[in-house]
């Protein structure tokens, strides 16, 4: 694994997941909301995003979490491991949740300054839908993939966890 791009749902876990493995991998993390975010949520240009995307692929290794359809084909190419966070729309939407009440009207770390928490009813729809809109054809992108790269599907906490514990153990053997 030197080159890992996390995807799911939205308050999948994908950022909390991608600091976990930097951690345990010494891989760089790329947040790609800190990338694409300008202050006051404003998105980039799509072009201008292509090319920061294309930019950060071009590293030698990295752990990059984020959806953003757009470049997923590019990110998917560039890749060696997939790890897609399917976790219930219920506990996606209490995470989200959760994150809102608690970075309320401040940045989280993992985005640019000035793009303060808010409450969206886009983004809860998004999630909501997000099984029955998105889910089958990321499966179908990801079952193409095989065996050419390794597909790492997480269903639960427990998955989670237990996929975390063993990219630890692994680091841990692994010399230098």
């Amino acid at each position: 694994m030197r080159r890992v791009l996390v995807i799911g749902s939205g308050g999948s876990g994908k950022t909390t997941l991608a600091r976990r493995l930097g951690k345990s991998s010494g891989l760089p993390v790329v947040h790609l909301d800190a990338r694409y975010w300008r202050p006051g949520w404003i998105p980039p240009p799509p072009a201008d995003w292509e090319a920061t995307v294309r930019q950060l692929l071009a590293a030698e290794s990295w752990i990059m979490d984020g959806n953003y359809g757009g470049t997923l084909d590019l990110r998917l190419s560039a890749c060696d491991t997939v790890v897609f966070l399917d976790l219930p729309r219920t506990v996606c939407l209490r995470r989200v949740l959760t994150r809102q009440v608690r970075w309320w009207g401040r940045s989280r770390p993992e985005l640019p300054v000035g793009c303060p928490e808010r409450f969206s009813w886009k983004f809860l729809r998004w999630i909501w839908t997000y099984p029955s809109r998105r889910r089958a054809g990321i499966l179908e992108r990801l079952a193409r993939l095989q065996p050419a790269k390794t597909v790492i599907h997480l269903r639960s906490d427990i998955e989670v966890e237990r996929f975390v514990a063993a990219v630890a153990l692994q680091a841990q053997a692994t010399p230098g």
